[in-house]
């Protein structure tokens, strides 16, 4: 089955994104996470490094699927 150019050209934008977004992904899992043990001080009775892996990486992921999800 041949595609056409509008099928084309609707995967070249979905392998774009979807690279984009799990580069963001790479980053956030294994980028921020590495350089967190860094960050020594208490945030609410807690090292501020648990806060980033457990939390804003939980709100990054939700805001990936979200946007895959809209697009």
């Amino acid at each position: 089955m041949q595609l056409s150019e509008r099928h084309h050209q609707y995967w070249r934008a979905n392998l774009r994104i979807t690279s984009v977004l799990l580069l963001i992904w790479f980053l956030v899992t294994f980028g921020i996470g590495f350089f967190a043990r860094q960050l020594n001080f208490t945030f609410f009775g807690w090292p501020f490094s648990f806060w980033v892996a457990a939390q804003g990486a939980l709100i990054v992921y939700v805001v990936i699927i979200w946007y895959y999800a809209r697009t």
